[in-house]
């Protein structure tokens, strides 16, 4: 008897310690599930600002992952982890297949993916940086107020006139979170590498200097956009360099008039004294009239030499140029233009 009810408590016993492994079982399948199960179907990007509380940071990982639950699950690894957006500011990449687990972790570990960061097409410092700002997590006084620390410049070799010349417009790869500082200091490793060796080279065979060339190459790139055109807009203003002789470039005038839009120069246009005024003064002006493209810059360097001594724009509006060797060309060049603007009325 005493063996039947011995037997009965080892079965009750290895019963319960049955039901113990199956729910311990069932209960590490769900945490693996609730954990490491696939949670991104497609790459997104999580921007975390060191202002937001909770709900803001929620808000955005519901915008990615786009299931409240989901997003419960990470917050509480989040908290596990101890996870402050203060200190885990950042933009990071999260890549298909990724679980709760390892989204989570790539926050609070604070691995942030470097961003793309393009800026083209800009004249002025004001609108670099106005598009800059809007790609980083720096405004654009953060960084207006770097660039016009005149000691900051002097120590990379520029001044707020030849500030536009280190910057070369193209695609780059930052962290969201760099200072202003910080991004200064790589487009000065990138307007060294550009310029170290065959370009330095190639601008001293002309005589000028780097800022030089990228002075030369805003007001070919403000005088045509048409590429076959920028090597022989570039010889002609080389011609007169040489010669010494006023550039008479109508792109100078209009940034010394602080217009760009002016369709017509008149000879109060030309009569403004500036030192960007090349109807005025002779030679190169003080500094570049907008941000020069590498492809103008390179056209510049590698430009075919002509006699070329003058240019108009052409009477077809086609955004070409007519140029001459002589003044006489050039006057009868002129004046057919001249004519197709007062026909169209443009005054």
């Amino acid at each position: 008897m005493a063996n039947v009810k011995k037997k009965r408590r080892i079965g009750i016993w290895i019963g319960a310690l049955a039901i113990v492994a199956v729910l311990a079982v069932i209960t590490l399948f769900m945490t693996h599930r609730y954990v490491y199960d696939t949670v991104v179907e497609k790459q997104s990007m999580v921007y975390v600002h060191r202002q937001w509380n909770s709900a803001q940071l929620d808000s955005a990982l519901l915008e990615v992952l786009g299931d409240k639950q989901v997003v419960n699950r990470v917050e509480r690894l989040l908290s596990y982890f101890d996870f402050d957006a203060t200190a885990r500011e950042g933009v990071y990449r999260l890549e298909p297949g990724m679980s709760v687990w390892r989204v989570a972790l790539k926050l609070a570990r604070g691995s942030q993916t470097p961003v793309r960061v393009t800026f083209n097409n800009v004249r002025t410092i004001d609108q670099m940086a106005e598009r800059i700002a809007e790609q980083l997590c720096f405004s654009k006084a953060d960084l207006l107020t770097a660039l016009q620390n005149d000691s900051a410049c002097a120590a990379m070799g520029f001044t707020q006139a030849t500030l536009p010349a280190l910057f070369l417009p193209d695609t780059y790869e930052f962290y969201w979170t760099v200072t202003p500082q910080a991004f200064v200091q790589k487009m000065e490793r990138e307007y060294r590498r550009y310029w170290q060796d065959k370009r330095e080279q190639q601008a001293e065979a002309l005589g000028l200097t780097p800022i030089e060339v990228a002075t030369l190459a805003s007001i070919v790139e403000e005088e045509t956009n048409k590429p076959d055109e920028m090597g022989m807009v570039a010889g002609l203003y080389m011609n007169r360099l040489r010669k010494g002789m006023p550039l008479q470039a109508d792109p100078t005038v209009k940034f010394a008039c602080g217009d760009f839009a002016l369709q017509r120069i008149l000879k109060k246009h030309l009569a403004v004294e500036s030192p960007y005024n090349t109807y005025r003064v002779t030679g190169l002006p003080p500094g570049p009239i907008r941000i020069a493209s590498k492809q103008v810059i390179d056209a510049v360097l590698n430009h075919r030499p002509n006699d070329y001594l003058y240019m108009c724009a052409r009477e077809d509006f086609s955004g070409y140029h007519n140029f001459a060797v002589t003044l006489a060309e050039h006057q009868r060049n002129a004046a057919r233009y001249q004519r197709e603007l007062n026909r169209r009325g443009i005054r």
